[in-house]
């Protein structure tokens, strides 16, 4: 899963609604779960300072992350069986 890596301060390109939304469906759906980052990181395999930079705004979330991440926050013990499931 790529990130993006941008000043989204300075990023003309990014419509401020959909950065808003971005960061906030990350941090969303991990205070959802009752973890903390570093919890967060190892039970679904992301990188811990992606997940940090992605809920400081550092960086954005490309289409699959968001996906991912939405699936965490649906159905986070099927993700993490099928995640054992892959030796992951």
């Amino acid at each position: 899963m790529a990130v993006t890596t941008i000043d989204l301060a300075i990023d003309d390109q990014a419509a401020p609604s959909e950065v808003r939304s971005s960061r906030a469906l990350v941090q969303a759906v991990r205070w959802r779960s009752g973890l903390s980052q570093s919890e967060f990181s190892r039970a679904f395999a992301i990188p811990l300072p992606t997940l940090s930079e992605l809920e400081h705004g550092e960086a954005r979330p490309d289409a699959a992350m968001l996906a991912y991440l939405r699936v965490i926050d649906h159905a986070p013990d099927v993700v993490r069986e099928a995640l054992t499931r892959a030796g992951v």
